[in-house]
């Protein structure tokens, strides 16, 4: 995946609420003991930031788990 402008406009409080969505992911992976790799931290960056979906976060992440 390459980076684009994004592609809808966030106001503060949804970039703060899809920033809470993926600190909440993050740490849920890291009690199991794991940590996200650069890859799909690059890809929770675009969702933040506007340019990915939610359904096109999950779909990057299970590609890059081999599932998609």
């Amino acid at each position: 995946m390459t980076a684009t402008a994004p592609r809808t406009i966030l106001t503060d409080e949804q970039r703060q609420r899809r920033q809470k969505e993926v600190n909440t992911a993050r740490a849920s992976v890291r009690l199991e003991g794991f940590i996200l790799d650069d890859e799909t931290e690059t890809l929770n960056a675009r969702y933040v930031a506007g340019e990915l979906t939610g359904a096109e976060l999950t779909a990057g992440i299970l590609k890059l788990a081999g599932r998609g």
